[in-house]
């Protein structure tokens, strides 16, 4: 059995200025993003990406993130506390940032960069889905950090079952160690690997939805369910889980109909 580090969740300061593991895996992701991007348009050049793109790409995608993600908690799983506590509304870099509230601001932002530069919407979620999972596995290592999210009590004996001392002391799941390897090396080596020879236009959309609602869904059975608005819902399933259905249903469709579209 294991006991969480408890770690400062302060990296180091600056003078007043104090820098957050939280906030360094965020950057840790938004990097890895542009590295990524830059060597998938270079192994596939025929899709009409380069460093300016990507960059720009990456701006879009990190106000998106940020005031998705951010409204998605607020909305979706902890209205009652921000709206007791409406001060920390912003203070994004404490943590909690929804993924599905921080999807659908990506979704948006996109949308609004293919307006604005002349691509399909599906033209760039089909680039951006294989740079997307090192970003959510670097955002669980920082939930892991800061000791957030933490898992259910464990049935029987697990090696690495673990003790977050400020909840309890019963051994629990590391769940969002679990969530970084699933959600995101596992995905991200799915799709780096379906990415990297022409597919039909959105089937690379279409697999990062399936993989993704997946592995998620699978993942909330061993995380403690986040309140949500309405806690847990039929069928003893998390708010989580429920808002994952829909995108494993979407990739599915999307995925089935790519067989009428021409190859990219």
């Amino acid at each position: 059995m294991l006991v969480h580090p408890q770690f400062d969740p302060i990296a180091f300061s600056l003078g007043p200025l104090s820098v957050r593991w939280y906030g360094l895996m965020y950057l840790a992701g938004f990097i890895l993003f542009v590295v990524l991007g830059r060597a998938h348009a270079r192994r596939r050049p025929e899709l009409g990406w380069n460093a300016q793109a990507i960059d720009d790409l990456l701006l879009y995608g990190v106000i998106g993130v940020i005031l998705g993600g951010r409204l998605g908690e607020v909305l979706f799983f902890q209205p009652a506390y921000y709206l007791a506590h409406p001060g920390e509304i912003l203070a994004v870099w404490k943590g909690g940032m929804s993924f599905h509230g921080g999807f659908l601001g990506v979704l948006v932002a996109m949308w609004w960069y293919g307006r604005r530069h002349g691509k399909g919407f599906w033209q760039v979620t089909d680039f951006i889905a294989p740079l997307v999972p090192t970003g959510l596995a670097a955002g669980r290592i920082g939930n892991f950090i800061n000791g957030e999210l933490w898992g259910r009590p464990v049935a029987g004996e697990l090696p690495w079952a673990m003790v977050f001392p400020w909840v309890d002391a019963a051994p629990r799941h590391p769940s969002q160690l679990y969530q970084a390897a699933g959600e995101g090396l596992l995905l991200f080596a799915i799709l780096w690997f379906y990415a990297a020879s022409p597919r039909p236009l959105r089937a690379v959309s279409a697999v990062f939805l399936v993989g993704y609602g997946s592995l998620r869904f699978a993942a909330e059975f061993f995380r403690t369910p986040d309140p949500g608005i309405f806690g847990t819902l039929a069928l003893g399933l998390s708010t989580a889980q429920w808002l994952c259905l829909p995108m494993v249903l979407a990739g599915a469709a999307l995925l089935a109909d790519t067989r009428r579209t021409r190859t990219l």
